[in-house]
């Protein structure tokens, strides 16, 4: 199962799930789903949120150790 940190990296910017979703061109539900991981994200969507963050995409996403 893929896990991220994306609430984490929210809190040190001092965003709000619905500042994140304006910043990547999606929902609050879908950071929120995110952030939950029910929702596992694009490619691009990934990006998107590495360039917000300022972050290499597998520091903000990665794998549990039994996948």
């Amino acid at each position: 199962m893929m896990k991220n940190r994306i609430k984490v990296e929210r809190a040190i910017y001092n965003l709000t799930q619905a500042d994140l979703a304006k910043k990547i061109g999606v929902s609050r539900q879908t950071i929120n789903a995110m952030e939950k991981n029910k929702y596992v994200p694009s490619t691009v969507l990934a990006l998107k949120l590495s360039r917000v963050f300022k972050k290499n995409v597998e520091d903000i996403f990665f794998l549990e150790d039994s996948d």
